[in-house]
């Protein structure tokens, strides 16, 4: 009895636990979301936390009320979509070679790849490089860079080496290759690693905004962070001139929550659509022996 009532207990402060955390997770994010919908003056005041007494669309206007903004959305989802599917399937197939040890030269391979952990090029010799092989405004600077990464490949090897290996011996056995392998038993059986992959890769895409301030300055390349942040800059020139003069219907910290939000929801949206292929021992069961 006194067992039940242990566990009744650690089971109770284990939902609290989780309860405050969620709070203290959740609270930030909606009152971003309340203020992103408030009037000028009600941020001015900054009198509330998820309830403005003026709620607003203004500060949503003033950022899509811009028609190269969907430009900008557009190059943003296909240096994303491209980038991940490329990053994700150039560290997939070297990932693979590593994992087998009969590979010639596997050592000197494996720290070079760990010298680029601790190491880089640097700035100015990077964008040197992007000049030199042409990527400067050009769309492929925001995937060539970035096709490979040591890191995702050490975890994408080690996952590939969770696969039996008579798997691999009976397609070959039946008279599949290296690429059959690969593509119809390697890859199908590591999906939770891929998608973990591809959601930090993804997340990391979008939110990218380096690439285009050092190496892209023509406006049509932009991708929607870069642009939102031009949308932030203007607005702020702008509030500096009104200031004193008129009443603003927004303000730089409106567009700024708002831009947050906007640039926010598609990630909100993706990650539950990975969230269920982070489950492993999808291979349990896969080999008798």
């Amino acid at each position: 009895m006194g067992r039940f009532n242990s566990t009744k207990v650690f089971n109770i402060v284990n939902v609290t636990l989780v309860t405050l955390i969620s709070i203290i997770i959740l609270a930030p994010v909606l009152n971003i979301l309340a203020s992103s919908f408030a009037s000028s003056r009600c941020l001015a005041e900054g009198n509330f936390v998820f309830f403005p007494r003026e709620w607003t669309i203004d500060n949503y206007k003033a950022v899509l009320k811009d028609n190269t903004i969907w430009r900008a959305y557009l190059i943003s989802v296909l240096k994303t979509v491209i980038g991940v599917v490329t990053h994700v399937f150039f560290c997939s197939v070297v990932a693979y070679a590593l994992s087998k040890r009969e590979l010639k030269f596997r050592k000197l391979y494996t720290i070079m790849g760990v010298i680029t952990l601790f190491f880089s090029g640097g700035m100015i010799p990077t964008y040197l490089l992007m000049k030199k092989i042409g990527l400067l405004n050009n769309f492929m600077v925001y995937i060539i860079p970035q096709l490979f990464s040591y890191y995702d490949v050490i975890i994408l090897m080690n996952f590939f080496r969770q696969v039996p290996a008579s798997l691999e011996e009976s397609a070959q056995i039946d008279g599949g290759g290296v690429w059959t392998c690969f593509s119809k038993i390697v890859l199908p059986l590591s999906k939770p690693a891929l998608a973990t992959i591809a959601l930090f890769n993804g997340v990391f895409q979008w939110n990218d905004f380096m690439t285009a301030k050092l190496y892209i300055t023509d406006p049509g390349l932009y991708p929607v962070q870069m642009k939102l942040y031009d949308i932030i800059v203007q607005q702020q020139a702008a509030t500096m001139n009104t200031i004193g003069t008129v009443v603003l219907e927004t303000t730089s910290k409106g567009i700024q929550l708002s831009t947050i939000v906007i640039t926010t929801v598609p990630i909100l949206i993706i990650y539950p659509l990975l969230q269920k292929h982070f489950v492993s021992g999808m291979m349990l069961g896969a080999v008798k022996e």
